[in-house]
């Protein structure tokens, strides 16, 4: 593929996951003005979709259709790293995800602290995987 094609293949993706997005936020429930970010996006459904939960999912979507185009964008090679076993771009992002569940987890479990700290080291986290691994 041209260069030129790339560029509009990414522009047209980022256009359909911010859609996906926006039609997101117009499922948040309103109340008088005000935004109910946590109130269930379907009333009766089987599973309680919040705004929080619905913004997850969207993120780890959009993180592996990122991650779908970089490995066809630009292929990559396995690496030995840390680890000592040959690792890819995806293999990091699953080692990533499956370590920061279990942060989360533990985050909650053991009451640490506010859970958006959970995040930052979850951050530091992934960092380190797509570093060292």
């Amino acid at each position: 593929m041209t260069r030129n094609r790339w560029t509009l293949v990414s522009a047209a993706t980022a256009l359909v996951l911010l859609a996906i997005l926006g039609l997101l936020l117009a499922a948040v429930p309103r109340e008088g003005g005000e935004w109910l970010w946590t109130d269930q996006m379907t009333k009766g459904g089987w599973m309680a979709w919040s705004f929080p939960v619905a913004l997850f999912f969207w993120v780890i979507g959009t993180i592996l259709v990122v991650f779908t185009l970089l490995a066809i964008r630009f292929p990559e090679t396995p690496r030995v790293g840390v680890l000592g076993i040959e690792t890819t771009r995806g293999d990091r992002l699953f080692i990533t995800l499956l370590g920061s569940a279990f942060i989360n987890i533990a985050w909650l479990g053991l009451d640490i602290g506010p859970q958006p700290w959970a995040f930052a080291a979850c951050a530091l986290y992934a960092a380190l995987v797509f570093w060292k691994v």
